[in-house]
């Protein structure tokens, strides 16, 4: 009872806290906010916190808030879910009502959320022009006609919109202080939130920046304008850098080339770094507290994610598939819990001491207590250099195999068991995209007759070619097992691009016994993976980082910039940029403070020497048993063609499934979008004369990589 209320509590402080900052932004354009807030600034500029504690305290404090308060939530509502076995009903909000090739696949919430967010951009460009257009005053420095003057006023506010989508664009991409946990969203789910959000701001930054150029121009000012590096107010060529930036970044993240020459995507993306410290050379501290609560988490969620991945460890065993595949056996720490679909990040030294790439994990944290494994397949030039590095060991003595060391970051996953609630799941996997569904497989035969799971279980799986099918070689056992009071899984495997007669799902196991395992030679250091520090730590780490940051920005500005009124004539000859620099010394400080006590809180955690843990070895199949001739009988398998979606759900729901289905579906693009139209169509959730007594579809899109 008393974490229930706790959890109430807590839950409450979120609402209020996010309601306040929501209204914030709203207010902030008006001409009541802004006079309010220029008294408030005079008010606290003879304190010892100045106007300085007084933006970080109302812009950037209130999301540092929400992120430490919701991590102590997640903590506690993590050990009260475990001790919990109720089902939630389906979810009506996650189920897609839009399905579109270009825009993807959409939510009704994710509709919602947009519309409101052009809303409040409408809102917030209305506001500020109409109010610039009351007050146009010529400007004598530029000679500006009156038309040049309101453009210009118009391609200035656009900046003011790119500013707010920046103030969003890091929040969506953070790993272990994720704010969209406390939401149920996963890590490679609010990627696209990051994407959409990124795009509105470089249009709106682009249309600022060429604007400007454009009247600069007309008025025979680019010249001049265009090299100014002003020592008050906005700074001209800081901003053309940081707009530069962006378009590259921006660029290169298109999908186009993201899949083609991903290392071009990865290495240009750590431009972000210029783009902010130039924003804010541009756009001045108060502008930037605006914005500074996202990238002060992210910063600091780097930071631990460069801890936790230290130090590195050795790769245990691993097995090579004939489809071009490889799976990692990875030592861990017999106390590291994980749900199943999370993710963890690799970086391997001897093939890229930079690139790090995520991967699903296949096993689960109850069966297996010290191994953590992922399947990777070679589709680029990272995961082709593994897989050769891997194959060239097998040939080799086992004095002469060298160790492979890897640095090992998460793993990151979703904070309570969803995939349990349901009667009965649907789960359609292409590929790659059976790894996420692996780890659930594995998590369910795990379980105990207490825990509560669903009935019947089917696994549609999309494969180019049979020998693809050897990665469902870590659940042979379930697929030759009958069916049990824990659950019934049946297979429904479709090959696209052969045509086998008489090739079922006997002789397609018979190719297991082509998968090679390989025993590695673990000399290196072999650290086990100990995860991130728990919620709870990392409240306390983010609550010290933003008091370190206050204490030294503070001590800064009333040291090296004075501020109150005897030193107001020091503080308007101070350059604008020096007030930056302060900014950036205040919080790279901070960051170092907060660096040093999680690195003490890792060391604390880590055991060096550990004992090197064998693989779990997978039983040899049994394929000459009458009774595994009937459990066969059930599977099916289809060669050169493609699943009917319509037909799969139709026939999945006569089976007497329940009343809550569970879609889940990852692999490429066309087919979540083929599975969300399916479940759109079937569900009685979206028509009107439903009938309660039928089954209910709940659609859910996973991500095996990012």
């Amino acid at each position: 009872m008393a974490n229930t209320a706790l959890l109430a509590i807590l839950k409450v402080l979120l609402i209020v806290i996010f309601t306040l900052w929501v209204s914030l932004w709203i207010l902030k354009p008006t001409q009541l906010w802004t006079k309010k807030w220029k008294g408030a600034e005079e008010s606290a500029s003879g304190t010892i916190f100045g106007y300085y504690g007084l933006n970080f305290a109302v812009y950037t404090f209130p999301i540092i808030a929400i992120c430490i308060i919701g991590l102590i939530f997640l903590d506690l509502k993590g050990g009260y879910q475990r001790s919990r076995s109720t089902r939630s009903p389906s979810n009506f909000f996650s189920n897609p009502r839009v399905v579109n090739n270009f825009i993807g696949i959409l939510s009704s919430i994710e509709i919602l959320l947009v519309f409101l967010f052009m809303i409040f951009l409408a809102w917030t460009y209305y506001y500020r022009i109409s109010n610039d257009l009351k007050k146009l005053m010529p400007d004598k420095s530029l000679k500006l006609n009156l038309w040049q003057l309101k453009y210009l006023r118009i391609a200035t506010r656009f900046g003011l919109l790119a500013e707010a989508c920046l103030a969003l664009l890091l929040l969506p991409i953070l790993r272990g202080l994720s704010l969209f946990r406390i939401l149920g969203i996963q890590f490679e789910a609010s990627v696209k939130y990051h994407t959409w959000v990124g795009t509105a701001m470089i249009f709106f930054a682009t249309i600022h920046g060429a604007s400007t150029y454009l009247v600069w121009g007309v008025s025979h000012h680019i010249q001049h304008e265009i090299w100014k590096w002003q020592k008050k107010g906005r700074i001209y060529l800081a901003g053309e850098i940081a707009l530069i930036a962006g378009l590259v970044i921006w660029v290169t993240s298109l999908p186009q080339i993201r899949r083609r020459k991903f290392e071009i995507f990865y290495y240009t993306h750590h431009l972000y770094t210029v783009f902010l410290v130039l924003f804010l050379f541009h756009a001045g501290d108060r502008h930037f507290y605006t914005v500074f609560s996202g990238v002060f988490l992210f910063s600091l969620d780097k930071l631990l994610r460069l801890i936790q991945s230290s130090p590195k460890t050795c790769i245990v065993s691993a097995r090579i598939f004939p489809s071009k595949a490889v799976e990692l056996i990875l030592p861990k720490d017999s106390r590291l819990k994980y749900m199943p679909t999370s993710v963890i990040f690799l970086k391997i030294p001897v093939i890229s001491h930079l690139q790090w790439h995520s991967f699903s994990i296949i096993s689960s944290s109850r069966a297996d207590e010290h191994i953590i494994s992922v399947i990777i397949k070679c589709e680029g030039w990272w995961t082709s250099s593994l897989y050769d590095l891997i194959h060239d060991q097998l040939d080799k003595d086992a004095d002469k195999m060298k160790g492979i060391s890897v640095a090992i970051e998460g793993p990151y996953g979703p904070a309570s068991l969803d995939f349990l609630k349901y009667d009965s799941l649907l789960m359609v996997a292409g590929g790659s995209g059976i790894t996420p569904f692996l780890s659930i497989l594995a998590e369910i035969d795990s379980t105990t007759s207490k825990t509560r799971f669903p009935s019947r279980i089917q696994l549609v799986y999309v494969i180019k070619k049979a020998q693809d099918f050897c990665l469902l070689h870590s659940i042979s056992h379930m697929l030759l097992s009958k069916s049990t009071e824990k659950c019934h899984l049946k297979l429904k495997l479709f090959v696209t691009q052969e045509t086998q007669a008489g090739v079922g799902i006997r002789e397609l196991l018979n190719g297991f016994f082509k998968v090679k395992t390989l025993q590695l030679n673990t000399a290196c250091p072999n650290y086990a993976v100990y995860g991130p520090e728990s919620s709870s730590w990392m409240a306390t780490i983010v609550g010290f980082c933003s008091i370190f940051f206050l204490s030294f920005l503070i001590f800064f500005n009333h040291t090296i910039i004075p501020s109150g009124k005897h030193s107001k004539l020091s503080k308007e000859k101070t350059p604008s940029w020096a007030v930056d620099l302060v900014l950036i010394a205040a919080f790279v400080l901070a960051l170092a403070c907060s660096t040093l006590m999680a690195i003490i809180l890792r060391w604390r955690r880590v055991k060096k020497g550990i004992t090197p843990t064998p693989q779990k070895e997978i039983k040899p199949l049994d394929l000459s048993s009458g009774e595994t001739n009937n459990v066969l009988d059930e599977h099916e398998v289809h060669f050169g063609e493609r699943p009917n979606f319509k037909d799969i759900f139709d026939k999945f729901k006569s089976e007497n499934c329940g009343p809550n289905i569970g879609v889940l579906v990852c692999g490429p693009e066309s087919m979540k979008e083929s599975v969300a139209s399916a479940c759109q169509w079937e569900s009685d959730c979206f028509k009107l004369c439903a009938k309660r007594t039928e089954p209910c579809f709940t659609f859910h899109s996973l991500n095996f990589t990012l």
